[in-house]
């Protein structure tokens, strides 16, 4: 358990933490490591056969002592490397005092290996060990985290590197693995309670009369009066970005803190790859490195067309490689500012260790607005272009009425959020005024719809537009290869994102995990789910056990990937086949969302392929076929709990294996 506070902590140590802050030593040591060399102070395990060894340990990252759980003694843990078209043996042992379980984010896996429990297997029990047995089907940068409890919180995470069988289509000299996480010193049950309580808690940045003046004098008294309004008949605050910041997390890189200032080597001249991983539970980052331009080279470890940045958002569980070429100093700083810019975390690339560069000042506070949150009659975000010049042409001024919020009881229809056979215009049906699903109407756990949402591909997100920086958006993400699919969904299945704010209720259609049906798909179909997002959260989606394959405004493929971020008042929709026989998760990343329900389990069963819905430009192969080869996708954590409950979970069945085995190599 967490200990309450020895001392007090500074505001200024609790953000940049101790220079030495870490793993203290002493304490619990796992008795076999099998350590291969070290990157950059993170071990890394080599191989096809892994032990791993789960417990608990005491960390200091601020001054306070407080207990972790950690994989081999370390935070993070080891960087597990092992090559594609291995047979993979991962032996888990559990040491801790109560159950564990592991899930490898976005490695394909039969789904009884996919660590969910309660869903795909029964956890690792204390004292017991599980061996975790799968084919490496595909290449690139994964990562792997606790599904068990909030472990995930207290330090059970790593990055996975799949070196590739073939030659990548770029070249590079070096590489680091820079793994983004926040740490609390507090016990992440007594936060969850809290925010149960007080959802609002955390959020520091609230407007105050010298901001009303201001924006009086911006936007006239009237309108500034009117926004004030807007806002408190919803009872909601244009602030409300993140749940927890930094007044009660420290952001660290590679298990250190900022001012304990990780360092990644380069040689002037080298081509450095950096495998950027969002491992966080509760954050959204937006990263940069001044003076320094990115080449994004693969999303979610699937190759992408090269595309130059020199600032990127990522969700919770994305991932990113980019490629650096560090020129004209000796140092420079890999910044990465939570979204609500309470603190940060940063690192340093250095051509040898105690350099450093200049650390940016955070960027001012970011505020909400009526358009950014899909309310028709406002002007959205402007399509301004992406950092490829693309724009969102789904994204003009909208019109209509503003949705209703409190006692929500906007536009219903029996079929939203179930299955539509009658996409045949994707791109005019993303312009069509909002309909809700039945269960969202006059629900006490659902307080604000979005009446227009958009796509909003081009958009890199509040707070980065017209920053004088490049900036990626999901738009300038275009994988490297066709869709290996090829075929039109058969159906859709048209989901929304609700919630709660004030009570941090969280759920998909208003209803929570607890009260909800599993989403059935038929092995073999393809399917195009909808997402529209009711709430003013940005939500990173996950869909274990399969790829989501991004589709533009048009209905087009655009990316692969294994989770998606769904920002306030947009609606994305991605494509989905269904190639992996048995039970996964299908959640939000966000840890306290998902344990408070926005959580449903997905069903691959046995069963008649729906016709496509209409022809699509790239199709080919008959609908009803099998699925076409390609590399499948998982990832997420444990089932949650009921409302009000922290992770319990009791046994369940195994899922069975796959009958087949429908997977490639989706860089080719």
């Amino acid at each position: 358990m967490t200990r309450p506070f020895e001392r007090a902590t500074t505001r200024r140590r609790f953000v940049q933490g101790l220079a030495a802050g870490g793993v203290l030593a002493g304490g619990w040591l796992p008795s076999r490591t099998g350590l291969a060399a070290a990157s950059a102070d993170i071990a890394t395990l080599r191989g096809p056969a892994i032990d791993l060894v789960i417990g608990a340990r005491e960390v200091s990252f601020t001054g306070a002592t407080r207990t972790a759980t950690l994989a081999n003694g370390t935070l993070p843990g080891p960087i597990l490397r092992w090559r594609e078209g291995d047979d993979i043996t991962l032996r888990v042992r559990n040491e801790l005092a109560t159950d564990t379980a592991i899930h490898w984010h976005g490695v394909l896996t039969p789904s009884n290996m996919d660590g969910v429990p309660g869903m795909s297997f029964h956890g690792i029990a204390p004292g017991e060990t599980f061996t975790y047995r799968f084919h490496a089907r595909q290449n690139g940068t994964y990562w792997y985290h606790a599904h068990a409890d909030f472990q995930e919180q207290t330090g059970l995470y790593g990055a996975i590197v799949i070196e590739p069988r073939e030659p990548e289509p770029f070249r590079f000299d070096r590489e680091h693995v820079v793994l983004l996480s926040d740490w609390t010193d507090r016990d992440p049950r007594d936060l969850y309670l809290l925010l149960k309580r007080h959802s609002d808690y955390f959020n520091y940045n609230q407007r105050t009369l010298g901001d009303f003046v201001r924006d009086s004098k911006r936007d006239g008294f009237g309108n500034a009066l009117e926004d004030r309004f807007a806002w408190a008949r919803m009872r909601m605050t244009p602030a409300d970005l993140a749940d927890v910041g930094g007044h009660a997390y420290t952001y660290l890189v590679n298990g250190r803190t900022p001012a304990g200032n990780w360092t990644g080597l380069f040689a002037p001249g080298e081509r450095v790859r950096l495998r950027i991983i969002n491992g966080s539970a509760m954050t959204t980052f937006d990263v940069r490195i001044p003076g320094l331009a990115m080449t994004v080279v693969a999303a979610d470890g699937q190759h992408v067309r090269p595309v130059e940045v020199e600032e990127f958002r990522m969700g919770a569980a994305e991932v990113l490689d980019v490629i650096v070429e560090p020129r004209g100093a000796d140092a420079f700083t890999v910044f990465a500012q939570s979204l609500d810019r309470s603190g940060y975390a940063r690192a340093t690339l250095a051509v040898r260790e105690g350099l450093e560069a200049a650390v940016p000042v955070l960027d001012p506070p970011i505020y909400l607005s009526m358009a950014d949150m899909g309310h028709a009659g406002d002007a959205m975000p402007a399509a301004e272009p992406s950092a490829t010049g693309h724009a969102d042409h789904g994204d003009a001024t909208s019109a209509g009425e503003h949705a209703a919020h409190g006692d929500v009881g906007a536009t219903t229809s029996e079929h939203a959020g179930h299955e539509s056979h009658a996409a045949s215009d994707h791109a005019a049906h993303t312009m069509q005024p909002q309909t809700h699903p039945a269960t969202e109407t006059h629900n006490p756990a659902v307080d604000m719809q979005s009446s227009m949402p958009m796509p909003r591909l081009a958009d890199p997100g509040v707070g980065l537009r017209d920053n004088g920086r490049r900036v990626l958006a999901y738009v300038d993400l275009r994988s490297a290869f066709a869709d290996p699919d090829g075929r039109a969904p058969g159906r859709t299945i048209e989901l929304h994102l609700t919630g709660h704010m004030d009570r941090f209720l969280w759920s998909f259609d208003g209803v929570p995990f607890a009260g909800a049906e599993p989403l059935v798909l038929n092995y073999g179909e393809r399917v195009r789910f909808v997402l529209a997002n009711d709430t003013m959260m940005e939500h990173p989606i996950h869909l274990h056990g399969m790829w989501s394959d991004l589709e533009d405004e048009h209905g087009e493929f655009l990316v692969r990937k294994h989770t998606v971020s769904i920002p306030p008042g947009t609606k994305r929709s991605f494509r989905v086949t269904a190639d992996a026989l048995g039970r996964w998760a299908f959640h939000c990343h966000l840890l306290y969302h998902m344990t408070a329900g926005m959580f449903r389990e997905v069903r691959v069963e046995e069963g008649p392929v729906p016709p496509a819905e209409h022809e699509h430009q790239h199709a080919h192969g008959d609908a009803s076929a099998p699925p076409a080869e390609h590399a499948g996708h998982e990832h997420s954590p444990a089932a949650p709990a009921a409302e009000g409950e922290t992770h319990e979970h009791g046994p369940a069945e195994p899922a069975p294996e796959p009958a087949h085995d429908h997977s490639q190599h989706a860089h080719d």
